[in-house]
């Protein structure tokens, strides 16, 4: 079962975005891919971590629900799910819950790549 933080759910609870349904499902992918994964708000937003900081919504995104993984350029993508070619991060864009459906293991594999290096 997955562990909501209560203060991101307060959060959530004030967001006004279209694809906030959409924004929900991707939280539940990421925090299911590891028991260990927290969240928290940073950057007036919510963000996974472990052992640092993962990943953080940008929550005025409208048309997609888009994630940026702070050292996403680091992380293997063998699926090609992340974009951008900055020397650290990357972002992941979800269009929808069909495309949600289809890289959700590729978001999981993503966490599951930061856990280890991490040394967890």
């Amino acid at each position: 079962m997955v562990q909501h933080d209560p203060d991101v759910d307060a959060w959530f609870d004030r967001y006004e975005n279209p694809q906030k349904d959409l924004v929900l499902a991707v939280r539940d992918v990421v925090l299911a891919a590891d028991p260990r994964i927290g969240e928290c708000i940073k950057w007036q937003a919510p963000t996974f971590t472990y052992e640092g900081n993962i990943a953080s919504f940008f929550p005025k995104a409208k048309k997609h629900v888009s994630l940026m993984f702070h050292t996403g350029a680091s992380l293997p993508d063998p699926t090609g799910i992340l974009d951008g070619d900055g020397a650290t991060s990357r972002s992941l864009k979800v269009l929808d819950h069909d495309d949600l459906a289809e890289k959700s293991p590729a978001i999981q594999g993503l966490v599951h790549a930061w856990i280890e290096q991490r040394g967890g």
